[in-house]
């Protein structure tokens, strides 16, 4: 029987290549006059930031920069974004200008700025009582798909923990997909947020909430993806092969909105929170084990007509991961055997592995980290 759903699409989504340059237009037809941007070091550096101001400065839009963005946001930079929104006048519409940390940056400051309090109070969904604001999501990596999203990642300042902190008035209004602003992308952060991004097209395809709508987005964006991602890590990509993972990113952040992610993403935040390991990274040591652990469900055909079966997709996946200069196991990034039964504690708190197609306890978790090893 087709598993129940309930699909509220709600986000204008423009993909073309140069469309950064609509943005001033796009945010005055939202009603925005003083405008916010959220992004980081690395797109100000890029000159990224400077075409997105100069679009809004040319229809007549008043822009505040805040740049105080890093890899992972934590609390803390929610709070810094917050208080220089604070010392501003009348914000009215919110720009997340960057990769997954600037729009889920973003989207906490939203909430701050618009319902007050700390950004723990939202962690969970439907917690924002008030309106928000306005906002655009301006992806310049082909990874999270957190511009296709109601939550934000957040994780706690002094824990590391990721709060997954959901409402759907968080939802960007308006999404640019610009494959222009992914040219001359280094190689590290290629691989990392592509890989991420495939791997959310897999575990949004076989999660225990997967339903016809998710499952069209998870196979779409793993057919763009797929076709695509060696091109773009090699440097060699064109602009549509640019475009085909920014599009294949959005897809899978839409199948993850309407469904859910799994068991892969459940083992890999602690590896991330607690040593460390780049979140992309520490995805894809787990995924293919993940997927060889699922592999009795049947779940996984269909997704690849080339790679049928678990196996084949589970050997492509580490191919992939390889290729993009990943460690091998877990041991060569660095984690001691003796640290397998703390990762799985952490793991078994993960939101996201409920919603793995097998059920999973300590003992499973514990399989999972060892066959990683």
């Amino acid at each position: 029987m087709m598993a129940s759903f309930d699909y509220w699409p709600d986000i204008r989504v423009i993909y073309e290549p140069g469309c950064l340059g609509q943005l001033g237009k796009l945010a005055a037809e939202l009603g925005g006059k003083r405008i916010l941007v959220v992004t980081d070091p690395g797109i100000v550096k890029a000159g990224i930031s400077t075409l997105a101001v100069q679009s809004l400065e040319a229809a007549s839009l008043n822009v505040f920069l805040f740049d105080g963005v890093e890899e992972n946001p934590t609390s803390r930079h929610v709070a810094n974004g917050a208080s220089f929104v604070a010392e501003q006048e009348g914000i009215d519409l919110i720009v997340g200008l960057g990769g997954g940390s600037a729009m889920d940056c973003a989207k906490g400051i939203n909430f701050l700025v618009t319902n007050g309090g700390e950004i723990e109070d939202y962690w969970g969904s439907g917690n924002a009582g008030h309106p928000m604001l306005p906002s655009i999501g301006v992806p310049t990596t082909a990874g999270t798909g957190s511009e296709a999203q109601s939550y934000a990642l957040i994780s706690h300042e002094e824990t590391h923990k990721k709060m997954a902190c959901g409402d759907r008035k968080a939802r960007f209004r308006t999404v640019l997909l610009d494959p222009e602003l992914t040219e001359g992308l280094p190689r590290e952060i290629a691989s990392v947020t592509g890989i991420d991004a495939l791997a959310h097209a897999i575990e949004s395809y076989v999660c225990t909430k997967r339903n016809e709508i998710s499952r069209m987005f998870s196979r779409r964006a793993w057919a763009l993806m797929s076709r695509s991602f060696e091109q773009v890590i090699s440097g060699d990509a064109t602009v549509g092969e640019r475009g085909d993972m920014l599009l294949g990113a959005h897809l899978a952040g839409a199948a993850i909105e309407a469904s859910m992610l799994g068991a892969a993403h459940a083992c890999a935040n602690p590896l991330t929170a607690k040593y460390g390991i780049t979140h992309g990274v520490a995805v894809g040591l787990m995924l293919s084990t993940v997927v060889r652990y699922n592999a009795q469900t049947g779940l996984y055909d269909g997704l690849d007509a080339k790679r049928g079966g678990a196996e084949e997709l589970a050997s492509w996946v580490e191919m992939l991961t390889l290729n993009a200069g990943f460690p091998r196991s877990l041991s060569e990034a660095g984690i001691e055997e003796r640290n397998i039964e703390d990762l799985a504690e952490l793991a078994c708190e993960e939101w996201t592995g409920t919603f793995n197609p097998r059920p999973l306890g300590m003992s499973d978790f514990e399989e999972l980290y060892d066959a990683a090893f």
